[in-house]
């Protein structure tokens, strides 16, 4: 194959956890608006690399294919990117595919996103209810706050700024970004409002928004755009004052 009619890629290979990692280059024909999930699965048609040695084919995780539930998302050329969206005529090669960092690995380039969905427990991220039963229409939101909730709505956990976050370390147990936005998104809705002292509270806990050092590297990582700064500051100041009323009350 000459080089202009083929797809290079590098990939960091890892049986497990505990396991050496090695590093393995492939190369597939070129198609034109090829994304990297595409080359995946090529690769796994015939799993052998330059050097012409049958390998085992590559593991990773994909669900949507557009850009929906962010299952995809590993370090493509050193940042973190969801591989369905990866378009191969947009990246240098040979793209280097690499598993998120700051998540466990399961094997190549699969991780466990486990911690992510914790921490949505960990600050009551839902709207709770009465029951199973028709509860009737909710109450209406004023349309300029549905405007920026909605923003907020947008997040798939899929883990690029956590990725992207100095403060998500195997030192600190920072909830990261995700998390404190899912906190304001259901503290601005007219039900979820009722029950903000806890998620406000959860956010004061080892690990909340203290933590945040500030980097902003969370809202210049994020695929969606969802405005992340905005929603720190904002908690920033309403745990502060949910603090003060809890101490003024004591």
């Amino acid at each position: 194959m000459t080089e202009q009619n083929v797809i290079r890629l590098k990939i960091r290979r890892q049986e497990g956890p505990n396991k050496p990692f090695r590093w393995e280059e492939f190369e597939i024909p070129y198609r034109e608006k090829s994304n990297v999930i595409s080359c995946l699965m090529e690769i796994q048609k015939n799993p052998v690399t330059v050097e012409g040695k049958k390998t085992t084919p590559v593991v990773w995780e994909c669900n949507c294919l557009e850009e929906v539930c962010g299952a995809c998302t590993m370090n493509i050329n050193g940042q973190g990117k969801q591989a369905c969206s990866a378009l191969v005529d947009q990246l240098s090669q040979p793209i280097v595919l690499e598993p998120l960092t700051k998540f466990p690995l399961v094997r190549d380039l699969m991780v466990d996103r486990q911690v992510m969905f914790y921490n949505l427990k960990k600050v009551h991220a839902w709207i709770p209810i009465d029951g199973t039963y028709n509860l009737g229409p909710g109450p209406r939101m004023a349309e300029v706050k549905r405007q920026w909730a909605y923003e907020l709505s947008k997040c798939m956990t899929c883990g690029c700024c956590m990725e992207a976050c100095p403060q998500v370390n195997s030192r600190s147990k920072f909830i990261g970004p995700p998390a404190i936005s899912q906190v304001r998104l259901f503290n601005a809705h007219p039900t979820g409002e009722m029950n903000k002292h806890e998620r406000l509270a959860a956010l004061l806990d080892e690990g909340g928004i203290a933590d945040c050092g500030n980097a902003q590297n969370c809202v210049r990582a994020c695929p969606k755009d969802i405005p992340l700064t905005s929603s720190l500051a904002d908690l920033n100041r309403e745990t502060n004052k949910f603090a003060l009323d809890r101490w003024l009350r004591k």
